[in-house]
């Protein structure tokens, strides 16, 4: 296989990123290998490979034309940089190419963990009930270690805005289902307009991870502990409960529809909302009236997103995402949840 049709199929030119790695310092043996690895439609991940056996982690922005502010994988790098030396499962950061002679867009290279990510069902289902708690419960753990961060410390406080953070999501997901919608939906816009109206009080500015979920931790083969987490390109500063609240929103129980094609948190095992959210609280000590309006938040914010998911499905069938899109039952549940859980908070 030619040089030029493996740059076209990886997104990455091999001999190019080759010669990087001697930049940086990093012996290998032989060649290197590249394989697409993860689900994720956004910034493209590859494991690399030397012949040696040694394995690092490769991350890119997506192929085709982006908007400015978006996939910025040297802002993500900037942020787990930042964390190498605290309390946060992290992996390493070895480099950040932003080179045209390397590559025509920024690349970033990691160390490798080797654990496993629970981001299908067959893996899912693959775990004994008493694994599937242990990472559960990791989960929370860890957000509680991400929130700790001292932001001046680790030279993040400015990352971004420290205005009130539920006035800047909610702004910017409305406008996203303005631009995205497939129909009129007269229940979500009731609810934009009672989180509007249910905003809490924030008393606080921390790191917030922005997608933190399942998927997108690696956690022990041994023992469950998350000890890698991923995925930060939408990290920014703001109300720590946002991201508990996400959490929740990604986390159907037993008899929900809400999951789509990953309900693995209905299996054995794994523990309900109300525990997750007890063993976040109990460790942070932040409210519990709070935690639920970012709860509804993030239902209401994962049903927008889903929707227009399905928007881009329908416009352009090649966007149709191998882990499935969403449909309209489904994001009409999580409304329909939102909702109900809305309505029990008194928002």
């Amino acid at each position: 296989m030619s040089e030029a049709v493996r740059r076209e199929i990886l997104g990455v030119d091999p001999a190019a990123v080759t010669r990087w790695f001697g930049e940086l310092g990093i012996d290998i043996t032989g060649e290197l290998s590249f394989d697409r690895i993860g689900l994720g439609q956004s910034n493209l991940t590859y494991l690399v490979r030397d012949d040696g056996g040694r394995r690092w982690v490769l991350r890119r922005p997506p192929l085709g034309h982006l908007l400015a502010s978006a996939h910025d994988v040297a802002r993500e790098a900037r942020i787990m940089s930042a964390l190498e030396h605290t309390d946060v499962p992290m992996p390493r950061i070895f480099g950040v190419a932003q080179d045209p002679a390397i590559s025509d867009v920024p690349l970033v290279l990691m160390e490798f963990i080797d654990g496993m990510v629970v981001d299908t069902m067959e893996v899912a289902e693959s775990l004994t009930p008493q694994r599937r708690r242990e990472i559960a419960v990791a989960l929370p753990r860890t957000l509680v270690e991400i929130h700790a961060v001292d932001l001046a410390h680790v030279g993040l406080d400015d990352l971004a805005s420290h205005k009130p953070y539920a006035a800047r999501q909610l702004k910017r997901w409305s406008g996203q289902w303005e631009q995205s919608k497939t129909r009129e939906l007269p229940e979500l816009d009731d609810l934009t307009r009672r989180l509007i109206a249910a905003i809490p009080e924030q008393t606080e500015i921390s790191l917030v991870h922005g997608d933190f979920h399942l998927r997108n931790v690696i956690v022990s083969r041994d023992t469950g502990d998350v000890i890698g987490a991923l995925d930060w390109e939408l990290s920014t500063l703001g109300d720590p409960l946002a991201d508990m609240g996400s959490l929740l929103a990604y986390w159907p129980q037993p008899g929900e529809t809400t999951g789509g094609d990953f309900p693995a948190s209905t299996l054995e095992g794994f523990p309900n909302r109300d525990e997750l959210a007890r063993i976040y609280l109990d460790a942070s000590g932040r409210d519990p009236q709070a935690l639920k309006f970012w709860h509804v938040l993030g239902l209401w914010k994962v049903a927008i997103i889903a929707e227009g998911v399905m928007r881009r499905a329908m416009d352009t069938p090649a966007n149709r995402a191998a882990a499935g899109t969403p449909t309209v039952e489904r994001i009409d549940a999580l409304v329909h949840k939102a909702r109900e859980i809305a309505a029990a908070a008194g928002i």
